[in-house]
């Protein structure tokens, strides 16, 4: 009977070792055959490490297919190789399947390929030592989302993604024929659920996957992403402004601190952030002006406006304040001026990473507001219900959080850090 079971990982490998009985599972990288014996180098999950294969192995290991998987066992020993302080002297090497020839693409990195041939054989492109970094980094990120939001009394939750009616009053939704009864759609985002759950549980935050019916075709959008959001009562949208500075500070911090080999491997981009700048809409009319842009009070900021506006402030800021009727029905007024929204977006340059505000609680201004906004309130029933049970003030934000892992690593397209991603185009693997 084949036994599969490794006792180690190459990066487990060290001096403390020497001498014992290992075995490593993983593929064949590399092959150096000088005879009587052949050096060969094994990749798994976590590095590279060497093992030096004699007497009968040899041929098999010389023959054997690049990229096959295997499994080694022997001694481990010193190595006086450049690359490798320590190595495995084989006494046994089963090649368990075999890499069919010629492979789509080099998953070493040393030959490059576009992203769309990478991308139908990802699986394959995984093995690759800075797409499988990208990965770690991202799990290490939603770890570290996750910790944060708890330590901060959030508690998580998982809201439906398919729906019966448009959550935000939004064109650009997924529909389908629900078992031939009604309409359904996949959700573009929890605001209406999250809303609705700080009436029993406070804080919420959910990290999940989010559709949008969007025909664009850029580096920066997908038709499925993942989304982290939150709501809290009880608190304003400044204090939920806080919250997400705290949030992406502590993710960067963790890939640079604790993740830093996996961190330089991906060339990511260290962003230092002690207090996350804030300008209101109005401060941003006025600095667009002056780089010969005009806008009118109530204009949407367009691409070209925010990369102005990300050339004079490097890094990330707050844009808040916005006009309430570029926001959606949901948004809450400022007291001091009705034309004004308690909202902001968290931009890095012209890239919008998070949007967020506080809520409008008060259920008549909120069929008010669906009313000017053109949709009908009857559509929304089932959702302005809780509003009659004591809603408490509340504020929340959603992070597109492909975007942030886009930024953090350097990455100029988002669909380098998706396993799989969805545009307009593809639908595989």
């Amino acid at each position: 009977m084949m036994d599969i079971k490794r006792t180690h990982y190459a990066r487990q490998l060290d001096d403390a070792l020497v001498g014992q009985q290992v075995r490593i599972g993983g593929w064949i990288e590399d092959v150096r055959d000088i005879g009587k014996l052949a050096f060969v180098t094994i990749r798994d999950v976590t590095g590279a490490c060497q093992v030096i294969v004699t007497g009968d192995s040899v041929q098999e290991a010389v023959q054997a297919p690049r990229q096959s998987a295997v499994v080694v066992g022997g001694v481990l020993q010193r190595s006086k190789a450049k690359d490798f302080h320590v190595e495995v002297k084989v006494s046994e090497f089963t090649i368990l399947t075999k890499a069919v020839h010629p492979l789509p693409i080099d998953p070493t990195g040393r030959v490059e390929s576009a992203i769309d041939k990478r991308l139908d054989a990802r699986a394959l492109d995984l093995r690759t030592p800075k797409v499988a970094a990208i990965f770690r980094l991202r799990s290490a990120g939603l770890e570290n989302i996750r910790n944060t939001l708890r330590a901060e009394g959030f508690i998580e939750v998982n809201t439906p993604k398919v729906i019966g009616s448009a959550s935000e009053g939004g064109a650009n939704l997924f529909g389908f024929d629900y078992f031939g009864k009604r309409r359904a759609y996949l959700a573009q985002s929890p605001q209406l659920y999250k809303e609705q759950l700080t009436l029993g549980l406070d804080r919420v935050f959910e990290i999940g996957p989010y559709f949008r019916a969007e025909n664009s075709h850029t580096v920066r959008h997908l038709t499925e992403f993942t989304s982290v959001d939150i709501e809290a009562a009880f608190l304003d949208y400044e204090d939920v402004m806080e919250v997400v500075e705290r949030v992406v500070k502590n993710v960067a911090s963790e890939f640079q601190e604790k993740n830093g080999a996996d961190f330089r491997l991906v060339g990511g981009k260290e962003i230092s952030i002690s207090k996350i700048e804030r300008l209101t809409y109005e401060q941003c009319l006025d600095e667009i002006a002056k780089e010969g842009e005009k806008l009118q009070f109530g204009d949407d900021l367009s691409d070209a406006a925010l990369r102005k506006l990300g050339e004079i402030h490097r890094g990330l800021y707050f844009i808040m304040d916005w006009p309430l009727k570029l926001k959606p029905f949901y948004i809450h007024e400022k007291e001091d001026n009705a034309k004004l929204s308690k909202s902001f977006d968290l931009q890095y340059g012209y890239l919008e990473l998070v949007s967020g505000g506080r809520r409008q609680h008060d259920p008549s201004k909120l069929r008010n507001r669906l009313v000017e906004q053109g949709l009908n309130p009857v559509n929304f029933e089932e959702h302005l219900k809780a509003f009659d049970w004591g809603m408490p003030p509340h504020s929340g934000w959603g992070l597109g959080y492909d975007r942030l892992m886009m930024i953090l690593t350097g990455s100029q397209n988002v669909r380098d850090v998706v396993l799989y991603p969805r545009d307009t185009e593809r639908l595989t693997p």
